[in-house]
């Protein structure tokens, strides 16, 4: 039987390379990328002098923030929760395997709860509360008796919320010095709720799995085909009504880069919908992409406009 930190481990510390594995440095894209739209849509990128570089360590402190500290967290406190699961499933993960020994893998994630917190709060109160809510979401997610993940309608919502939204929200935030514009709390909600399709995608990799451990994602609720027909409208439609918001703000080129970004996507949905568990990752790799680009011209588009939004 692979050994397992449920059972004893020789080894008294964990390696910096297992440690680094935990905190799976490739999931930081997302909330990273959110942020740098966020800091990017708010219009006091625009007031000083060289633009949003003015406010260059800002950002990059903010980023530090998104990325390693509070999605590095929430990867540590995902598989400190997840550890008898992937002593089945995946016993060569840094807890399960013993790399990460005995109750190391919940000692990393409390103190980069803390962590994190701590640094938030030298971003001002606003980036406080939102790396709060991203923390809470994240234990949320993976711990009892929430354990948000369990839900096919909850869970991907919880990792939404907190990769695309709250990183949106606090990259503006840190720009702004303060709560962000209207416009681009409004777009960070959207683009949030969008996400959650993103989220439905990407539980096709586990169906079997989440089916025999009791996890009810939606393609097991749903099955395949009907979890991709509601991820792909999920998707689409917020992304329509950023279009929307452009056009009414008096930014119809940017909304018409919009459009074609969906229309393309709408290609790439009819490819997926024709073999779901086959081609999700696939859509992933490519529809996602320009999900995201969207979510970058959106930004340059708002970040311009006159005046505020209440």
């Amino acid at each position: 039987m692979a050994r397992s930190n449920v059972f004893p481990s020789s080894q008294m510390f964990p390696a910096v390379g297992s440690v680094l594995e935990l905190v799976k440095p490739v999931t930081w894209f997302a909330p990273m990328w959110a942020f740098l739209c966020g800091a990017v849509s708010s219009r006091d990128a625009m007031s000083f002098p060289g633009g949003i570089l003015a406010h260059g360590w800002m950002v990059l402190a903010g980023l530090v923030l998104a990325g390693p500290l509070v999605c590095g967290t929430s990867q540590a406190v995902n598989d400190w929760f997840d550890r008898h699961v992937d002593a089945i499933n995946e016993p060569g993960r840094p807890i399960p395997s013993g790399r990460i020994p005995g109750r190391w893998g919940f000692v990393i994630a409390i103190a980069g709860t803390v962590l994190s917190l701590l640094y938030s709060w030298m971003l001002g109160p606003t980036v406080a509360l939102a790396a709060l809510a991203g923390l809470a979401l994240a234990w949320a997610y993976s711990a009892p008796p929430a354990r948000l993940k369990k839900s096919g309608w909850w869970g991907p919502a919880a990792v939404a919320l907190s990769y695309e939204g709250l990183s949106w929200f606090t990259g503006a935030a840190v720009v702004a010095g303060g709560c962000p514009d209207g416009r681009s709390i409004l777009l960070a909600v959207l683009y949030s709720v969008g996400a959650h399709g993103i989220m439905t995608l990407n539980d096709f990799k586990a169906i079997e799995g989440d089916r025999l451990m009791g996890l009810r994602s939606l393609p097991v609720l749903l099955g395949p085909d009907r979890a991709a027909r509601f991820a792909c409208c999920v998707m689409t439609v917020p992304q329509i009504l950023v279009a929307g918001v452009l056009v009414l703000s008096g930014r119809p080129w940017f909304a018409l880069s919009i459009g074609g970004l969906i229309i393309v996507q709408c290609g790439l949905m009819a490819r997926l919908m024709k073999d779901p568990r086959r081609f999700a990752p696939w859509y992933n790799a490519t529809g996602t992409t320009l999900y995201v680009l969207g979510m970058l011209v959106s930004a340059v588009a708002v970040r311009s406009l006159p005046g505020g939004m209440s």
